[in-house]
């Protein structure tokens, strides 16, 4: 299974997706920073499952119809930082769906997730992943969870990857930065968080019009 995660920069990236699907030909698909009105209901051979509503930028998941079910949807809302009360709220962080697998005949569950702004602290940060994590488990317990998107985490990642192996999950990052802007901040944003899965490898792709890279993760289940 190969999956997609990709932070669009406030949808500006929204025109590369049609590429990026026929280059590299993911089997799901999650955004972050979309506008969630001017989404398409399909980007190359994938549908969407779901998008977010309680903000203007949400997150979307998409999927390859011929091989997945969606049987579940849930969206999560997380303790906000004090950047979403001032000024946007981001009433929704995370994106969930169970999926079957239509030839294997088993229930996974895939998300879309994106943390805190850097102006929050990391320990709010740690705590909506755990948050997510435990969420995400209402969707099927004891199923394969696999959560990517921009953890918005360059620094203190043994913190981070302790608070996770904790949750009994693994933190697996890409095989180079993600995040570009600006050379202070440069480093891992986007990654993946899984239990019952395989991780292959996690590719950073080339950069486009966002600041972030996405990162394509080639996975299988346990």
């Amino acid at each position: 299974m190969k999956v997609i995660s990709y932070n669009l920069r406030k949808h500006r990236a929204a025109v590369e997706l049609v590429a990026l699907e026929a280059e590299h030909a993911p089997d799901i698909l999650c955004l972050q920073e979309c506008d969630v009105q001017d989404l398409p209901e399909r980007v190359g051979d994938l549908v969407m499952a779901q998008a977010t509503q309680g903000n203007r930028l949400g997150l979307a998941l998409y999927y390859r119809s011929n091989t997945f079910q969606v049987q579940q949807i849930r969206t999560i809302g997380l303790k906000k930082s004090l950047h979403d009360r001032l000024l946007k709220p981001a009433h929704e962080r995370v994106l969930g769906v169970r999926l079957r697998d239509i030839d294997q005949g088993r229930d996974l569950i895939v998300a879309s997730f994106h943390a805190a702004p850097l102006t929050a602290l990391n320990r709010l940060r740690r705590h909506q992943i755990r948050a997510a994590l435990t969420e995400l488990q209402m969707l099927g317990e004891g199923l394969p969870v696999l959560m990517v998107g921009d953890y918005n985490y360059p620094v203190f990642k043994e913190n981070l990857g302790q608070t996770v192996r904790d949750h009994g999950y693994t933190m697996t990052l890409s095989d180079d930065h993600t995040y570009t802007r600006y050379r202070v901040f440069r480093g891992h944003y986007d990654f993946a968080t899984s239990v019952g899965f395989d991780i292959e490898r996690i590719t950073t792709l080339p950069q486009g019009s966002s600041d972030h890279r996405p990162i394509l993760v080639t996975v299988r289940p346990d």
